[in-house]
């Protein structure tokens, strides 16, 4: 009796297998891997990732950070990348994948990956607000530059009334400066220079904050410099744009713990136009490649511009002359004066500049040129007598400066006596 059942068994299975092979097999989708994203902007996100289905569709979900799966917005596509548009800035998004090998046969979702979109580009505009610009990132105070812009220094530093100052370019997306001599680069269409200028409560201890007074730009626009300056509100919070210029007292406490009080002067458009001209066009002052050739933190400021692609055309920094640091003590006391007076004085005192409409029989003070050439000799009486005082109209700086530089005094007044 077991042998009989046991063959009437087998008969059946033979029937039931049979009877499968006229029926298709269906095999589960296999879920999307290897997550990755590119290419990420202030604006778009490419997101790529892998699939061993023989061949699918995919789905992809993605919303903020932290949406409930099923509520973010779908996108359906054909290859294994695919780009999300229309995100918005300094936002944190979630996504997951599901690959769809037939109607009804999906994926499980994929692992959530995440990404970062960047900050929002800086604009090249005059707009009301400084915060507008997108020069800053987070609290305007803190003053940290955005990621779309370079941070720069000066070996010798313009002179504005003990003022300390956040030096900033922000070029275009994809673009550089490039190199065309010791002096200026060109910088191309809608590249922000931003310069401000604030005080430390007490220079002994930052951390007990600032007071940031005002933010000058130059814009490049069509070609040609544009001036604007804005002027931080008392809260600290954002600076607003001005054309009129005011008198502010600022006290400050210096390193050596001396109180300093100062009536501060945020220039007018006029007065900055004064001495941003060269052949009666704006120009800028400061970035000059001359100026930036030195160490920062061990690295050259021009070369790191380089290995960022933000200076073209300079093949090696070291062909680029060099202005020094007017404060070095182990040089000559001549070459600490020409460094100073390039800085301060040159945009005004050389070719094309304020002072110098008659050429000719005029200083030229910029570092590269002769003693001779200069014109100090002559002119030593001049420049004694106007450095030493703050008048208006008649002082050294011509404007802008409340308060003679004591420090360069001491060094330039020795100096040319001893020309005699």
């Amino acid at each position: 009796m077991k042998k009989l059942n046991l063959i009437l068994l087998l008969a059946l299975l033979i029937v039931s297998c049979t009877k499968d092979d006229d029926s298709t097999t269906i095999n589960q989708c296999i879920d999307a891997y290897n997550l990755s994203e590119s290419n990420i902007t202030h604006l778009n996100t490419t997101v790529s990732w892998e699939d061993d289905n023989p061949s699918g569709i995919y789905k992809i979900e993605y919303g903020v950070s932290g949406f409930q799966i099923g509520t973010g917005h779908v996108i359906t596509a054909l290859e294994t990348s695919f780009t999300l548009t229309g995100l918005l800035p300094n936002t944190t998004y979630d996504y997951y994948v599901k690959c769809v090998c037939d109607t009804d046969n999906e994926s499980l979702p994929s692992e959530v990956k995440n990404f970062t979109t960047l900050p929002s580009l800086v604009v090249p505009e005059f707009k009301q607000n400084l915060s507008e610009l997108n020069l800053f990132a987070g609290d305007l105070e803190d003053l940290n530059p955005s990621i779309y812009t370079f941070e720069y220094d000066l070996s010798t530093r313009l002179y504005t009334d003990y003022a300390l100052k956040q030096r900033l370019i922000a070029l275009p997306a994809g673009e550089s400066m490039t190199f065309i001599g010791d002096n200026l680069p060109e910088f191309p269409d809608n590249t922000v220079i931003a310069k401000t200028f604030y005080y430390n409560i007490d220079d002994r201890d930052e951390s007990l904050g600032k007071n940031i007074i005002e933010t000058r730009l130059l814009i490049k626009l069509n070609g040609e410099w544009v001036l604007g300056n804005y002027k931080w509100n008392d809260a600290q919070t954002d600076a607003t744009l001005d054309v009129d210029g005011a008198t502010l007292p600022v006290t400050w406490i210096d390193s050596d713990g001396n109180s300093n009080n100062i009536d501060y002067e945020i220039p007018t458009s006029a007065n900055c136009y004064t001495c941003h001209q060269t052949y009666a066009a704006v120009t800028p002052i400061g970035p000059k490649l001359k100026s930036m050739n030195f160490n920062i933190d061990g690295i050259n400021q021009l070369q790191a511009l380089k290995d960022r692609q933000l200076l073209s055309g300079l093949s090696d920094p070291t062909i680029v002359n060099r202005v020094p640091n007017w404060k070095d003590e182990t040089l000559s006391d001549e070459t600490r004066v020409r460094a100073y007076l390039d800085m301060n004085c040159a945009h005004c005192h050389s070719a094309g500049g304020f002072h110098n409409e008659n050429y000719f029989q005029a200083m030229d003070l910029r570092y590269e040129v002769s003693f001779n050439d200069s014109h100090i000799y002559d002119k030593r009486y001049s420049i004694m007598a106007r450095i030493q005082t703050s008048i208006e109209g008649y002082s050294m700086p011509f404007i802008g400066v409340s308060t003679p530089h004591t420090e360069a005094i001491d060094l330039i007044i020795p100096y040319l006596e001893s020309l005699e």
